[in-house]
């Protein structure tokens, strides 16, 4: 198994993001002891957000890019070239302000690919990443999962939709939540560890 371990989290070695996904990839490695993984921060190493340039690479045909086109095309190439090569995705996902972190937005640009990572047909559209196992590892200061809050989640649902609308519909999350409440805080990161069932 190659394990794709995606951080979005800038919080460092703080970021309860990063250390639920570091759990989803220990279980994983646990259960497939020959399995691999690649970590990718998309802090580190972030993605830029599409530009006029991105776009016109994007929809041109590959012998008729200029140079400019074929670096500007680059990130998208090896962003998906990077996801297909998976078997299973870990996605650190920390709420702000509601949604995804915008590195975690950028790469999904990237990679959502008209022709490449899905298709129109006849039949409306098609996803065309297939055969992955997505996991989401999301924090919050609230609690989001229920209750009065829950419609103000747009991580989970946003990333559900996005992804399966690429091919990847079996996608499971596990949540750190309530790390802001004082009557959570304490006990958020080892409840949310011990959710994890691979």
């Amino acid at each position: 198994m190659k394990i794709l371990h995606l951080i979005s989290s800038p919080r460092g070695e703080a970021s309860f993001s990063i250390k639920l996904g570091n759990a989803i990839v220990e279980k994983l490695q646990a259960a497939n002891p020959e399995s691999t993984v690649k970590v990718h921060s998309l802090i580190k190493t972030p993605f830029p957000h599409l530009e006029e340039a991105h776009l016109n690479s994007f929809f041109t045909p590959a012998e008729s890019r200029t140079p400019e086109m074929l670096e500007a095309v680059k990130h998208s190439d090896d962003a998906i070239a990077e996801l297909q090569d998976a078997d299973a995705i870990v996605i650190g996902v920390p709420m702000y302000n509601f949604s995804i972190h915008s590195t975690l937005k950028a790469w999904i640009d990237h990679i959502a690919r008209a022709g490449i990572t899905f298709r129109y047909t006849e039949n409306g559209p098609e996803g065309l990443v297939k055969n992955k196992k997505v996991y989401l590892a999301i924090s919050t200061g609230g609690i989001y999962s229920e209750g009065a809050m829950k419609a103000y989640d747009f991580t989970e649902p946003y990333l559900r939709s996005v992804l399966g609308f690429l091919g990847m519909t079996d996608i499971t999350a596990y949540r750190v939540e309530g790390v802001n409440m004082p009557q959570f805080k304490d006990t958020a990161l080892e409840k949310g560890i011990n959710s994890i069932d691979i």
